[in-house]
């Protein structure tokens, strides 16, 4: 059977709304108090680990891992949570460099204890919205994009903060090499529905689904991640989706 026969809905709504000015993608940046080890990993690591966008020109990713001397490809997570997906991939694929972007500073700092315990060399973060580092990239510099579990704003009037929209599909497309993937996950049938739809007006990205196991089961060498497993065990059950960036020209 083919998955396309069982999509997840297309929402209801105002899609022109999602093209409004200057969208705040994430809510707070901030939650419980921070404790002195976090803190101490915030002043010391996060320095040497932030990436930081040019007031102009382009920033090639590659430059970014320099300790990472058989760099074989680089990858991009937006909003990365805990950082427990992120670090499981930094540590089996030490080739590889990932840069995570996520505001939320008690997320930042789980990541970073991750980086530090594991000595993780693979791995840049972005403490700020992604959409300017984004701008930032030359075409066709990264392999994989992901973006998992993102904040659905279930209510119509806040759908226009949801971070997925032709926009900012066609600015995955162009920053992917031919080939290269973008992941989506999501427990929210309503979002999954929402990305499908808005990826399927995207002329570079092709979704590589061919049945209905291809976006009910994780992707190859899923390592989960904890909001999934709380998804779960209230009853949600996720969808998976990839999009591959079709050949250029």
């Amino acid at each position: 059977m083919d998955g396309r026969d069982q999509l997840p809905p297309e929402p209801e709504g105002d899609h022109d709304a999602e093209g409004a000015p200057e969208r705040a993608f994430f809510g707070r940046r901030k939650g419980k108090r921070l404790r002195e080890g976090q803190e101490r990993r915030l002043a010391e690591l996060l320095p040497a680990l932030r990436v930081t966008v040019p007031p102009d020109g382009a920033l090639d990713p590659a430059t970014l891992f320099p300790a990472v001397p058989d760099l074989r490809e680089v990858w991009l997570e937006i909003g990365f949570g805990g950082g427990e997906h992120l670090a499981a991939q930094a540590a089996a694929h030490p080739d590889v460099g990932i840069i995570g972007a996520e505001p939320f500073v008690n997320g930042v700092v789980k990541l970073l204890r991750a980086v530090d315990e594991q000595g993780l060399r693979n791995v840049r973060v972005r403490d700020e919205d992604v959409t300017a580092l984004i701008a930032r990239l030359p075409d066709a510099c990264l392999a994989r994009v992901y973006l998992l579990y993102p904040d659905p704003w279930p209510k119509r009037r806040q759908r226009k903060r949801r971070f997925v929209s032709e926009g900012s599909l066609a600015e995955i497309a162009r920053v992917l090499r031919d080939g290269g993937v973008f992941r989506f996950a999501s427990d929210i049938d309503d979002y999954a529905g929402w990305t499908l739809a808005r990826a399927a007006r995207c002329p570079d990205l092709a979704w590589t689904a061919a049945s209905a196991d291809d976006w009910r089961q994780p992707f190859p060498g899923w390592p989960g991640t904890r909001y999934e497993a709380k998804a779960i065990a209230a009853g949600r059950r996720p969808t998976y989706l990839e999009f591959a960036r079709r050949p250029r020209g």
